[in-house]
């Protein structure tokens, strides 16, 4: 089983992962483990606070060191990896989430206000996480983000693994495009191909239209994909 603990200001939010989706499913079905600690929990202030100024003048709150350190080590075990969910963090992708995946004690800090001390994140942290090139108020939407990307990866969570491996990013080019009944929406027809019953012509279909919709909608997966596709026929000619 793996175990994800998840070091937060507001565990309210959450409650809904026990029955979302795959996640709930997981938890369920005793393939994933969460458990939420409160951060406030171990503040020292008799008035719950767990933030203070920053040194040097700059604008905002930063969490305290102290509050956060006696947090983590109330669940971190010898194996624990911890993560920040950090805007200055390395971009999580597919590869990340399946490398996570294979972490069965991780520990999920979110920041909130200016961040937390620097010296929790340089001596108490394996990995710095961020979803994207963008700020938001708080690590709580990017930790359900990278337990949401990292959970379908975990050994029995999906019930058909070959379904993972034509998701997008999985390999470079983006999944194919998919359709479902009737054959005929409103004039635009499903690609006879699909419905030929030939599955060469079908497994041909669909990794044209992955290349296609690669090309389309991420040209720069495109070009990475024509720049492997150069470099693994060099190397079948050596």
């Amino acid at each position: 089983m793996n175990r994800v603990t998840i070091l937060t200001l507001f565990p309210e939010s959450f409650d809904f992962l026990k029955t979302y989706g795959v996640i709930g499913k997981a938890i369920e079905n005793n393939k994933l483990e969460i458990k939420i600690v409160d951060i406030r929990d171990f503040s020292n202030d008799k008035h719950n606070h767990v933030d203070d100024t920053v040194y040097g003048g700059a604008a905002g709150m930063l969490i305290k060191p102290q509050v956060l350190y006696d947090c983590l080590m109330s669940v971190k075990k010898p194996k624990s990896k911890v993560c920040f969910m950090s805007a200055a963090g390395k971009k999580l992708n597919q590869k990340l989430a399946i490398d996570f995946a294979e972490i069965k004690d991780l520990i999920i800090i979110c920041g909130h206000y200016e961040g937390i001390d620097a010296r929790i994140t340089n001596h108490y942290v394996d990995y710095e996480i961020s979803i994207g090139d963008y700020v938001l108020t708080g690590g709580e939407i990017p930790a359900m983000v990278l337990i949401d990307s990292m959970a379908r990866f975990i050994d029995g969570v999906v019930g058909k693994k070959e379904s993972l491996t034509t998701d997008s990013h999985y390999n470079t080019l983006l999944q194919q495009d998919e359709y479902t009944k009737p054959r005929n929406f409103n004039g635009y027809f499903v690609p006879s191909e699909l419905v030929s019953g030939d599955h060469k012509k079908i497994a041909e279909w669909n990794r044209k239209s992955a290349i296609e919709k690669t090309k389309r909608v991420r040209p720069d997966l495109y070009e990475k994909f024509l720049r492997e596709e150069s470099k693994d026929g060099i190397n079948q000619k050596n």
